[in-house]
């Protein structure tokens, strides 16, 4: 693990579990593909608000990333790399973009946490994302809805 920000706070949570030393280091995220909003959702994830979030399936394939699996930890950071929380995978469904619904919105804790927030954010979000492969977002696209709780905070 190269950011020593989460270094520290994986070290401080394996600590206060030392069930888990025997762990893999967890890969280190910060939410969205920009600071104010990276920001916020780290806020929002420390904060109890922020349960879940959504990957496009193709995002995760064009980049060769593993698919989360329940039980996966993760380093939640700031833009700056400024290491906020730690995260567990709870539970990793495969939805159409179509078949959202309210409680997922309600979940990922964004914005008013509406699905028609939650449409609009991805939407535009799946977009920016996708245009580096060529490729444009569509109703019928799988979404991969990840719940998580939060494990650790200093």
């Amino acid at each position: 693990m190269e950011n020593a920000s989460a270094r520290n706070l994986w070290g401080d949570f394996l600590d206060a579990h030392l069930e888990f030393a025997s762990e893999d280091a967890p890969k280190v995220i910060h939410f969205c593909d920009n600071e104010k909003d990276a920001n916020t959702c780290a806020e929002l994830v420390c904060k109890d608000i922020k349960r879940a979030t959504s990957h496009s399936l193709l995002g995760l394939q064009y980049r060769k990333e593993r698919l989360p699996q329940i039980g996966d930890f993760a380093v939640v950071t700031d833009w700056a790399g400024k290491a906020k929380c730690i995260i567990r995978t709870t539970s990793v469904k495969l939805v159409p973009y179509f078949a959202i619904h309210a409680e997922h919105a309600r979940l990922e804790g964004e914005g008013d946490k509406s699905l028609d927030h939650w449409q609009k954010t991805h939407w535009d979000y799946y977009t920016r994302e996708l245009s580096e492969f060529k490729r444009t977002p569509r109703e019928s696209m799988i979404v991969v809805f990840e719940r998580f709780e939060k494990v650790f905070q200093r």
